[in-house]
């Protein structure tokens, strides 16, 4: 099952996703996940349970929704000057977060789920890598394509990240090297 968007923007659907959503935060941070309910988060957000299967299906849909919301960038890359430099210390910040606990366990609640939410978390990526894109080209600077640096810079750092590998610094400069080099 999947989360249905847009039911009314601003209106009672918002209310009811932000309040489950900030809900499952606050339980999450209080106990194990393993002690995490349905009928425990309706009770904090203030909803009965039918409403969370309702909008949800299931606990592990919600946690993924929940994870995906988290997971969208909230500020642009950072412009550090050129287009392999801002692609660096994105790639970092991204091996960073997605390294740490909190990331791997979304990663985890995400890819757990059937549905969209791996692919938004996807298209979020690209966005990002996109703005990157963009801004170099503006500079007049060669750029690889947005799925090239997808395949060579983000799946494998996502590939070391699932596998208990947290990808090192200079490693994720070297993948950025690379893919550098096929556009000069």
């Amino acid at each position: 099952m999947t989360v249905k968007e847009n039911l009314r923007p601003g209106g009672r659907s918002a209310r009811v996703q932000a309040s489950v959503h900030k809900a499952v935060r606050e339980l999450m941070a209080e106990m194990s996940r393993a002690e995490v309910t349905i009928p425990l988060i309706a009770g904090k957000a203030g909803v009965t349970p039918s409403t969370i299967y309702r909008r949800w299906g299931d606990l592990q849909e919600l946690l993924a929704d929940v994870a995906v919301d988290r997971l969208r960038p909230d500020m642009q890359p950072i412009d550090a000057g050129s287009g392999k430099a801002d692609l660096e210390t994105w790639a970092e910040q991204y091996a960073e977060e997605m390294s740490s606990g909190p990331g791997r366990e979304m990663i985890r609640d995400v890819l757990a789920a059937a549905g969209a939410n791996a692919c938004k978390c996807s298209e979020y990526t690209r966005q990002q890598i996109g703005v990157i894109a963009e801004r170099a080209k503006a500079r007049g600077e060669a750029f690889p394509d947005v799925e090239r640096v997808m395949d060579q810079v983000v799946a494998p750092i996502i590939y070391r990240i699932l596998f208990g590998d947290v990808p090192a610094a200079a490693r994720v400069r070297d993948l950025v090297a690379r893919v550098m080099s096929t556009t000069d």
